[in-house]
C-alpha cells in the first residue's frame, strides 16, 4: 500500500525561551533550530521513516530556505518527482517553545498557497491519500475527488481548522483532528468517520479512548504531524486501525520527548516504539 501525501512545506525557526511574550515584552532566548516542516512534509518524512512507502507532492520557493527544504527532501527515501518550484519564497514558520515544551507559532504560506494541483496526478499504486489544511481547500478538493475516482482512501488533517464543503467531505474517510478542531467540525463530523486528538490524553476512536504514553516533555511541537504520519504508514503496512493507533501513539510521544535537536535519531526512536509497544 503506497502513500501520497500533498501538502505545505516550512522552514520552521524555533526558538526556545523560559515563556511565550506577552504583548510588547522581549526575551532572551536560549536558543534556536531551524527545522524541516509544514504538516505535507512532517507527516510524509514521519509515514516514510517508520517503514511507507511514500510519495509526495507540494511546492517550495525558490529562495535560500526552499533550497534548504528541497535538500532535506531529496535525502529522505520520499518520491518527490511532484515536487512544484515556485519563482517567489518558500514557506516558513517562527515559533516560540517555553521551558514547559509548550509553544505559540506564526505561519507564512507563500509558496505553498500556489500548488498547482493540475500538475498533480495519483499514480495507480496509491492507495491512501493523505490531506491537510494548510494548503488551499481547492487543491484538496481536487485531489480528493481524482483519489476518490482511482479508489484510493482518502485521510484529512483537517488542521488549522476552515468550513469544509459538503463535496470535500463527500470524499474524505477518515477526518482526523484536535479537540479544539473536533469543536468547530462538530455539524460535519456525522459525515465522516473522525479520529480525535487530545494531546496527553491520548485519542478517540471508534467510541474508545486510547491513552497517551506518558513521557517527560521536551517539546510538543511536530507531534500531531508525527502521529499522523505514523499511523497512516502502520496501516499501510497491512496494521488494523485498532493495532495501528497505539504504536503512532508512541512514536508521537517519543517525539514529544526528544529535544528537537536530536530528533532524527531512528535508532532511538524504533528502540523507543519496542520498548512501548512490548511492555
Amino acid at each position: 500500500m503506497t502513500i501520497l501525501v500533498v501538502g505545505a512545506l516550512h522552514l520552521d525557526v524555533v526558538v526556545r525561551a523560559a515563556h511565550i511574550p506577552a504583548l510588547d515584552e522581549t526575551l532572551a532566548g536560549s536558543g534556536v533550530d531551524y527545522v524541516f516542516g509544514g504538516k505535507g512534509g512532517n507527516q510524509a518524512l514521519a509515514a516514510a521513516r517508520l517503514g511507507g512507502t511514500v510519495h509526495f507532492a507540494g511546492r517550495a520557493g525558490s529562495d535560500a530556505f526552499g533550497d534548504v527544504l528541497r535538500a532535506r527532501l531529496a535525502a529522505s527515501p520520499l518520491d518527490t518527482s511532484q515536487l512544484q518550484r515556485d519563482p517567489g519564497p518558500s514557506g516558513m514558520s517562527s515559533a516560540i517553545v517555553n521551558d514547559a515544551g509548550e509553544y505559540g507559532a506564526v505561519i507564512v504560506s507563500a509558496a505553498n498557497l500556489a500548488i498547482d494541483a493540475g500538475q498533480i496526478e495519483i499514480p495507480p499504486e496509491i492507495s491512501l491519500v493523505l490531506l491537510q489544511n494548510e494548503i488551499p481547500q481547492e487543491v484538496n478538493l481536487a485531489i480528493a475527488q481524482r483519489a476518490q475516482a482511482a479508489g484510493a482512501t482518502v485521510w484529512l488533517n483537517a488542521a488549522p481548522a476552515r468550513a469544509l464543503s459538503d463535496d470535500m467531505l463527500a470524499c474524505v474517510d477518515l477526518l482526523i483532528v484536535n479537540r479544539v478542531e473536533a469543536a468547530f467540525y462538530a455539524d460535519m463530523t456525522q459525515k465522516a468517520d473522525v479520529l480525535t486528538t487530545l494531546g496527553g490524553e491520548g485519542v478517540t476512536y471508534g467510541g474508545s479512548t486510547y491513552p497517551a504514553c506518558d513521557v517527560a516533555v521536551a517539546s510538543t511541537h511536530g507531534a500531531g504531524d508525527m502521529f499522523v504520519g505514523a499511523l497512516a504508514a502502520f496501516v499501510s503496512q497491512g496494521a488494523s486501525m485498532y493495532e495501528a493507533l497505539p504504536r503512532a501513539q508512541a512514536a508521537a510521544a517519543w517525539l514529544v520527548a526528544t529535544p528537537v535537536a536530536k530528533r532524527d535519531d531512528d535508532h532511538a526512536l524504533y528502540a523507543f516504539l519496542d520498548a512501548q509497544l512490548n511492555r
